[in-house]
């Protein structure tokens, strides 16, 4: 039984910034498995994506970098254009290309305490493969993916489909400050958080950007500060690379807030650059005792 098993796609990414343009591979489940290998071996991480062809090479490089990895074929890998203005909490995306769901028949072989869904779009987890993973281990979702519809290769945000079933089965939920108006019409994170976990979820984890993060555990609130970074280059994969500093330090047994402390200091390492995070756990408390 593994401690973490990150399930979700391993997209290609094109990112758009006025500096620059990189291509590079992205998605929840790549930006953990990249993240979590930087990290002290103290927890067991398995990841279980599903990609076309044109992604089979990275898939072996994950495992090369000594990453557990089940891989599933897809008929197409997905594929993300991502746009960044001079505000660097704003994109807009592009779906040039989806893959496909996954399965019951692909997550029961599956054994952990805990499954993270990195939701990338509607349709990458049905309730019915959250009601079953439910049933093995506690569930955490990024909930960005139940968000988003593709219209031609436009991405829109919609209401959260069967929202009430799915969050039935969820333990830790995690959404940021957009997501938190779309999925429950309030601008107020508290009351957000309030409500979801009213709707049986236990730890509610939203990230506010620059403005820091708030965690809802055990009926407290926890204020996360956003850590300063040097310099801003990049915040794709910055939710991601929350939930892998969040999850990971929880398997620890770590408490709610210093566990978003943790989460955030390495977010403010990743935007330092474009990419995963690659630094180690020194830089991250560093980061904490200096940058406050």
């Amino acid at each position: 039984m593994y401690d973490i098993c990150s399930i979700g796609h391993i997209t290609h990414d094109r990112i758009v910034t006025p500096e620059r343009t990189v291509n590079m591979s992205g998605g929840t489940s790549f930006y953990m498995a990249e993240g979590i290998s930087h990290l002290p071996r103290k927890v067991s991480f398995q990841l279980v994506t599903k990609v076309g062809d044109d992604q089979l090479r990275e898939v072996e490089r994950i495992k090369a970098g000594g990453v557990d990895t089940v891989c599933y074929h897809s008929r197409r890998t997905v594929v993300f254009e991502n746009s960044y203005g001079t505000d660097s909490n704003n994109r807009t995306q592009r779906v040039l290309a989806t893959a496909d769901a996954f399965t019951l028949d692909d997550i029961r072989p599956l054994d952990a305490k805990v499954f993270h869904l990195g939701s990338l779009l509607a349709d990458d987890f049905p309730p019915e493969v959250v009601e079953a993973l439910a049933s093995k281990g506690r569930v955490s979702i990024d909930v960005q993916g139940y968000l988003r519809k593709v219209v031609g290769e436009r991405v829109i945000a919609v209401d959260f489909k069967d929202k009430d079933r799915i969050l039935a089965c969820t333990d830790i939920l995690k959404l940021n400050e957009h997501e938190m108006f779309t999925i429950d019409g309030d601008n107020d994170a508290r009351a957000v958080a309030r409500h979801l976990a009213a709707s049986g979820v236990s730890e509610v984890v939203i990230t506010l950007g620059s403005y820091g993060s708030l965690i809802y555990a055990g009926g407290r609130y926890h204020e996360i500060p956003a850590y300063r970074p040097e310099c801003v280059v990049d915040t794709t994969g910055c939710g991601d690379t929350f939930s892998t500093g969040y999850l990971y330090c929880r398997a620890l047994g770590a408490d709610a807030g210093d566990a978003g402390r943790y989460a955030a200091a390495m977010c403010t390492l990743k935007i330092e650059h474009s990419g995963p995070f690659d630094k180690t756990e020194d830089d991250i408390l560093k980061v904490i005792r200096e940058r406050e």
